[in-house]
């Protein structure tokens, strides 16, 4: 990354901690030792004699040199034992890996990029990838960036780790709609030479702290010249943020450039939002035609009109689509935008119960994570 990632903590985040390694082979324990400095993490190292049994059951990972498999294998089983083979051309490691009850065999360095990954991955606490819904509109102003915003605001409000990325350049920032331009941190231009392995811990870390939902961060643009990300920094920053689990929702703009296409690709399915008009629909015909080329799971939410308006279902079909639901306006919702309040904040209002009833059947459920609304 071009910028370092430092910055404010967040509510609920684990505590990094670091792979044991078991190796009497200097080589071997050298270059795991480099591998852990690369992810950001410290080993416990164990020379010449099992490890504690206490060490070996709550370490992160385990890394076994093949010279200790003697040593370890009366150790309980456990997941995340990875055994490190010395001699490529020796086939009893794989009844070795059996005895100690290794997940897999690696040889360095042809398996490097693979396990810095895994180490990296231990040093988070990485569970299970976020749900990642993308969030598009059928024309201009149908409200997708609102509905973005609601979702996240719905999801962290509920305790839910959330992060939300803005991924329209032209949209004016979505830290304006949540009340948070003012607030310090990285914006998309600090973050547009990423490339590669993002620590998502520290990605969060380094985002505005939002004062009314400790558990949302949200990556925004500023108000310079920057109009583009490269679709590497995309993948990179997306990728960082669905380790954390929980919820990711990515505002995407209709005309799909390479990190907008990059973002759809990486989620699992999209919400496009489309007014109940015939313009509107022949518009979003055009943008769903483009969102399915790249993702297969598009949905749609139609906003009805008070008079003349189209009806949701035949709107859907006619686009193709699952009907995702109808969102109704928001009364006061421009009020609030202009005094900083977020989309999505009253739990009573249009917006909040379209997004709870949608969260409630695409997410399951999941432990607080703190935090919450002020």
């Amino acid at each position: 990354m071009s910028t370092p990632i430092t910055g404010h903590a967040t509510v609920g985040e684990p505590e990094p901690t670091g792979p044991l390694v078991v190796t009497e082979d200097e080589r071997l324990a050298e270059h795991l030792l480099r591998l852990c400095a690369a992810a950001g993490t410290e080993p416990q190292l164990i020379r010449g004699a099992p490890p504690p049994r206490g060490l070996w059951e709550s370490s992160s990972l385990v890394l076994v040199g093949d010279d200790q498999v003697a040593r370890c294998a009366g150790l309980p089983r456990r997941s995340g034992v990875l055994l490190l083979g010395l001699d490529l051309d020796d086939p009893e490691v794989w009844v070795r890996a059996v005895q100690l009850g290794a997940e897999h065999v690696l040889f360095l360095p042809d398996a490097e990029a693979w396990l810095l990954d895994r180490i990296a991955d231990a040093a988070e606490g990485v569970g299970p990838s976020a749900l990642t819904v993308a969030v598009l509109g059928g024309r201009g102003g149908a409200g997708a960036s609102t509905l973005a915003c609601a979702l996240a605001v719905t999801a962290a409000r509920a305790g839910r780790r959330t992060m939300l990325i803005d991924g329209d350049p032209l949209g004016g920032g979505l830290d304006i709609l949540l009340g948070g331009e003012r607030a310090r941190g990285l914006r998309w231009p600090d973050l547009a030479g990423s490339r590669g392995r993002v620590s998502g811990a520290e990605l969060a870390r380094a985002l505005p702290a939002l004062k009314r939902l400790s558990s949302l961060s949200c990556l925004s643009w500023d108000r310079g010249d920057t109009l583009a990300v490269p679709p590497e920094a995309m993948r990179s920053v997306l990728a960082a943020s669905r380790r954390r689990g929980g919820l990711v929702v990515v505002d995407v703009p209709r005309h799909l450039d390479a990190a907008a296409g990059q973002a759809l690709e990486q989620s699992d399915l999209a919400l496009l939002v489309v007014p109940a008009e015939l313009r509107a629909v022949a518009a979003a015909d055009r943008v769903a035609a483009a969102a399915r080329m790249r993702l297969g799971d598009v949905r749609a939410v139609v906003r009805p009109l008070r008079a003349f308006g189209l009806p949701a279902q035949r709107i859907a079909r006619g686009l193709r689509l699952e009907l995702a639901g109808e969102l109704e306006p928001e009364p006061g919702l421009a009020e609030d935008v202009e005094k900083g309040v977020p989309p999505g904040i009253r739990e009573s209002g249009p917006l909040a119960r379209f997004c709870s009833t949608f969260l409630d059947e695409v997410l399951p459920p999941v432990p607080a994570v703190g935090g919450g609304v002020y």
